[in-house]
């Protein structure tokens, strides 16, 4: 099993500048690399102060500096917000200059907020359909003089400017539903899941959807499958049972944007009060003890193995939660020195 971090800057209030978010940001990268994690993961999100990271390959370019040994992977890029000739552009230059670190993870999005603004009247079935057509434009472009006539985009012959240093570069794809899974495996690509806020039933679906997906193609060598997911190595059970809590804080506040019917200022959703949250049973502080790795380190040991025992290839520990710096820095500390030696 290899272990990585998924990590953005993240706020719901203006009490944090975006710099001192970011510096923290950075800090926790360098100490993921230094503590022998596999890869770096961010993704990419518009107008939403939940999630700052409007293109994470500039985050990456920035990371290749300040970070040694660790892979840097978009997790993800949103294809319908990107034209094919400048993400293959850009993710080659990417390549480049972070000299062969790169791991490309694309999706279809997810926030009906992003899709209103940055594409009006896109759906989630366009979005998944501009993906498709997205991944092996992309591989034509990287191999030169690529003539494109699809659905949704069309142009002349043309060769991605400059080349990936990787040939190719690995691609990853977010997959929920076995449709998605059979299109990644088909078309050689790994796959990224997340059981978002529910727990080991929806990992070992998730998984069962992609070994079908393997064995339905089964003369496509099967690819690697990483496990997105909550964690939070504690010290003690009452410092997980805060941790329960703080993700159920931060499971209400995905939910809102989600279901984006909140107001918007400045970039930060109207904010949800304690009894809209307590109201709201279905992200509990119980629930998320239950469903997220949440506990110390035996604990999680023990939940990672299973995942492990499944067929996971990759653990990316999602550090986001809405907690502080120190408490963000303190599970990733345990998680380096207690929980990580034992699958060395």
């Amino acid at each position: 099993m290899k272990f990585s971090l998924f990590i953005h800057m993240e706020r719901v209030s203006d009490a944090q500048t975006e710099k001192q978010l970011y510096d923290e940001m950075i800090e926790l990268c360098q100490i993921a690399d230094k503590g022998g994690m596999h890869a770096i993961w961010t993704g990419e999100h518009h107008g939403m102060n939940f999630t700052i990271a409007p293109n994470p390959l500039l985050n990456l370019v920035d990371l290749a500096n300040k970070t040694k040994n660790v892979r840097l992977g978009t997790g993800t890029v949103v294809a319908p917000f990107w034209h094919p000739i400048k993400l293959a552009g850009e993710a080659a230059m990417t390549d480049i200059i972070t000299d062969g670190r790169l791991d490309l993870g694309i999706a279809r999005g997810a926030y009906s907020f992003e899709y209103e603004r940055m594409l009006p009247g896109l759906d989630a079935w366009g979005a998944g359909q501009r993906l498709r057509e997205m991944i092996p434009a992309l591989r034509a472009l990287w191999q030169g003089d690529y003539t494109h006539d699809g659905e949704f985009w069309q142009f002349p012959k043309t060769t991605s400017s400059p080349k990936p240093l990787q040939n190719p570069i690995p691609i990853w794809v977010a997959a929920r539903d076995p449709n998605s899974h059979e299109f990644a495996v088909q078309n050689g690509c790994n796959v990224q899941v997340t059981p978002l806020h529910l727990g080991d039933e929806e990992v070992e679906k998730l998984i069962g959807h992609f070994n079908a997906a393997c064995e339905k193609f089964s003369d496509v060598p099967r690819p690697k499958i990483m496990l997105l997911n909550h964690t939070y190595v504690a010290d003690s059970e009452e410092d997980a049972l805060l941790a329960a809590d703080e993700l159920n804080t931060f499971y209400n506040y995905f939910g809102a944007w989600f279901k984006n019917e909140r107001n918007i200022t400045q970039g930060l959703i109207a904010p949800l009060s304690q009894e809209e949250i307590t109201a709201n049973t279905y992200y509990s502080a119980k629930a998320m003890r239950e469903n997220k790795v949440i506990g110390q380190a035996d604990e999680v040991i023990a939940r990672i193995k299973k995942y492990e025992a499944m067929g996971y290839d990759e653990y990316s520990m999602w550090i986001d939660s809405g907690m502080s710096f120190e408490r963000k820095k303190a599970s990733l500390e345990r998680m380096i020195h207690e929980v990580m030696p034992a699958f060395a």
